[in-house]
C-alpha cells in the first residue's frame, strides 16, 4: 500500500427524530429530541472541533431542526418568565411544583429510568441508588405516597446529568459541581441545569454551521419529515427486492409524486433557513432509493445521494465486477450514488461498543487498510461508513468519547487513509462513475423496504394513511380549505407520511415502544382530519400494532442484514 496515494474515507452521521409534538396542543409526547441533542449532537460536534484535521458528513432531517428550534424557544421564554415548557419530563426538571397525583408521579419515575442502565445509570453511584429505589416503587406503586419531592427532584437532576454530553461533563464546572453535590438538589440547582441545557441547544446550529464553513463538515439533508420517497412514488417498487411481498389493499399512494416533491422542497427551504446554504447531498430517508426516486433527486439538483450496500448488491448486473466502493450512476439519472460499507458501519453500530476503544479502532483501521490494499482505483473509489449519529453511543462507555476521539485521531494521522467528505472527494477526484442499467429499489436495511411495508400491521398503517390522503384531496378539490388551512394540513400530512411510524409497527419491536408510536401515529392522523374539518374515523380509536419483541438496542437501530437482527 505504501506506493499508492491515500484512500478516501467518509464518516457520515445521520441525525433524525420524528415529530413528537402534538401540533394542535403543543404537548411533546416523548423527550428524545432534546435528550439526544444535549448528549449526542453536542458531542459529535465537540469531537470534530477538538481535532481540526478531522472531516465528516453530518446529515440532518429538517423536521428535527424545527423541533430543536421549538425547544430552544420554549426554554428561553420559560427562563424569562413568560412561557411554558410543553415536554413533561423537561417541565418536571424546571417547575417548582412537582406532580402530586400518584399516577403522574409514577409516570415521572418511569420516565427517569429511560436510560442505558450500564453506561448511564450505574456509572453514577447516586443515580444508581435512586434508580434502585425507583425500581422498587415501580413494583410497589401503592407505596409511592411515601416518596418525597426531594426524591423526585434528585431523580430528575440525575436523569438529565446522565444525558449530558461527555464533552460538557468534562469541561463545564457547573456540571461538575452538581455531580459533586450528588443529592438534595434545590430549585436553584434545577434551574441552573435547565440553563445549561438551553445553552447546549442554542449552540448546535451555530457550531455545525461553523464546522461547515471551515470545511470540516459537509452538511446534508433528508426529505422534510423523513418519508420513504420510493413508496410515496410507487408502492409497487417494494416488489423489486421482495417479489412476493403482500402490499396494502390500497397499494397506490394518491398524488405520491407531488408529495415526494413537497418533502424535497420543504426540506430544502428548512435546511437553508437554518444553515444559510443549499446541501449538495441527500441521505434519502432510511437510504430509500429507486430509479424513479433518483430521477427526482437529480431534478432537484442534488449532486450525490447515498444508500446501503445491499441496494448496490441487488442492482449489480449478474456479471458485474465493479468495486462496491466505486461511485455509481444508474440509467439516465444524473446523480452520483455512493453506497455504505454495511459491514464496517455495523461494527461501529453494534460490535465495538463492548471493546476497548484502542482495540476497536485498530480493528476498524485494519479493515480499512485491507480494502485500500485491494482497491483497484482510488481516484474513483471511497469507503463510506454511514450510520445513526445518535443511538449507538449510549451503548459505549462515556458516550463513545474514547472510541470517537481515538477514531478521528488515528484516521487523521494515518499516511494512507484520508478522511474526506462526499463533496470534497467528488470535487477533488472528479471520479468516473461505474454505470448500471437500473437501480433495484430498496433501503439500507436488508436492501428492501420490509421494515416499512409488507407486515400486516405496517400495511394497515398505510391503508389508514391512504384514506386520510384521499380525504385531504377531496377537501382540497371541493375548495373547502383556506390557504392557511391548506398549509397546516400539508404539514400535518407530511408528519403522517414519515417513516418512523411504519418502522415500529410489527411483532419484532418491544411492546412499550410500539404502543407509544402507535398512539402518536393515530394522534397525528386525527389531527389531520381536524384540520380538514372532517370528523375523524372511529377506527382511529383502535390499536394498530402491539409489538412484543426484544430486538437488539431496543429496536432503535437495525443491522444491514436480517441474520444480524434475528441471530
Amino acid at each position: 500500500m505504501s506506493d499508492k496515494h491515500p484512500m478516501n474515507v467518509v464518516l457520515m452521521w445521520h441525525m433524525h427524530q420524528p415529530e413528537y409534538r402534538d401540533l394542535r396542543t403543543g404537548v411533546i409526547h416523548l423527550p428524545w429530541t432534546y435528550l439526544h441533542a444535549i448528549k449526542d449532537y453536542v458531542d459529535m460536534a465537540a469531537h470534530l472541533e477538538a481535532i481540526p484535521e478531522a472531516r465528516a458528513v453530518v446529515n440532518f432531517a429538517p423536521i428535527l431542526l424545527e423541533q430543536l428550534e421549538d425547544y430552544t424557544a420554549q426554554i428561553s421564554s420559560y427562563l424569562k418568565g413568560n412561557g411554558a415548557i410543553h415536554d413533561p419530563v423537561l417541565a418536571g426538571l424546571a417547575e417548582p411544583a412537582l406532580p402530586g397525583n400518584q399516577q403522574a408521579r409514577l409516570r415521572l419515575v418511569k420516565d427517569c429510568l429511560r436510560a442505558n442502565r450500564e453506561h448511564m445509570i450505574n456509572r453514577f453511584e447516586p443515580y444508581k441508588r435512586l434508580a434502585a429505589m425507583a425500581d422498587w416503587y415501580e413494583e410497589h406503586e401503592q407505596s409511592l405516597i411515601y416518596a418525597s419531592n426531594q426524591f423526585l427532584a434528585d431523580l430528575l437532576v440525575w436523569y438529565h446529568l446522565s444525558w449530558m454530553a461527555e464533552s460538557v461533563q468534562r469541561s463545564d464546572t457547573r456540571i461538575a459541581a452538581l455531580q459533586q453535590k450528588a443529592s438534595n438538589f434545590s430549585l436553584h440547582d434545577r434551574r441552573g441545569l435547565l440553563q445549561i441545557i438551553l445553552e447546549q441547544l442554542q449552540s448546535l446550529v451555530p457550531r455545525y454551521k461553523a464546522l461547515a464553513e471551515r470545511g470540516q463538515v459537509e452538511l446534508s439533508m433528508s426529505p422534510y419529515a423523513h418519508p420513504i420517497i420510493p413508496l410515496l412514488l410507487d408502492m409497487q417498487s417494494a416488489r423489486e427486492s421482495m417479489p412476493d411481498v403482500h402490499l396494502p389493499i390500497n397499494s397506490d399512494y394518491p398524488g405520491g409524486a407531488i408529495r415526494a416533491q413537497w418533502h424535497i422542497q420543504q426540506g430544502l427551504e428548512t435546511f437553508e433557513r437554518f444553515f444559510g446554504s443549499r446541501p449538495a447531498g441527500l441521505w434519502p430517508s432510511e437510504g430509500g432509493v429507486s430509479q424513479q426516486a433518483l430521477e427526482l433527486f437529480a431534478d432537484n439538483d442534488f449532486r450525490w445521494v447515498a444508500s446501503g450496500g445491499n441496494v448496490l448488491h441487488n442492482s449489480h448486473d449478474a456479471h458485474s465486477k465493479s468495486c462496491s466502493h466505486r461511485v455509481y450512476r444508474f440509467g439516465t439519472a444524473g446523480i452520483d450514488c455512493i453506497f455504505r460499507d454495511d459491514e464496517l458501519s455495523d461494527l461501529i453500530g453494534f460490535t465495538y461498543s463492548s471493546w476497548h476503544a484502542e482495540d476497536a479502532v485498530a480493528n476498524l483501521v485494519g479493515h480499512l487498510e485491507n480494502i485500500a490494499e485491494v482497491c483497484p482505483d482510488r481516484d474513483n473509489c471511497l469507503i463510506a461508513i454511514i450510520l445513526d449519529g445518535e443511538n449507538a453511543w449510549e451503548y459505549y462507555p462515556e458516550n463513545g468519547y474514547h472510541f470517537l476521539r481515538e477514531l478521528y485521531t488515528q484516521l487523521c494521522e494515518h499516511p494512507l487513509l484520508r478522511l474526506s467528505t462526499m463533496e470534497q472527494f467528488l470535487a477533488e477526484k472528479s471520479p468516473q462513475p461505474a454505470h448500471e442499467e437500473r437501480l433495484v429499489a430498496g433501503s439500507w436495511v436488508y436492501g428492501t423496504f420490509s421494515t416499512w411495508i409488507g407486515d400486516p400491521d405496517k400495511n394497515r398503517a398505510w391503508e389508514l394513511l391512504v384514506e386520510a390522503k384521499n380525504t385531504f384531496d377531496e377537501q382540497l378539490a371541493a375548495g373547502k380549505l383556506t390557504p392557511e388551512m391548506i398549509s397546516a394540513a400539508e404539514k400535518q400530512l407530511a408528519i403522517c407520511e414519515g417513516s418512523d411510524w411504519f418502522w415500529w409497527f410489527g411483532n419484532y419491536n418491544p411492546g412499550n415502544t410500539v404502543a407509544q408510536f402507535d398512539q402518536l401515529y393515530r394522534m397525528h392522523l386525527a389531527n389531520l382530519y381536524l384540520l380538514l374539518d372532517v370528523e375523524a374515523p372511529a377506527y382511529l380509536g383502535e390499536i394498530i400494532s402491539r409489538g412484543g419483541g426484544n430486538p437488539s438496542h431496543g429496536g432503535v437501530m437495525r443491522h444491514h442484514n436480517q441474520s444480524g437482527d434475528t441471530g
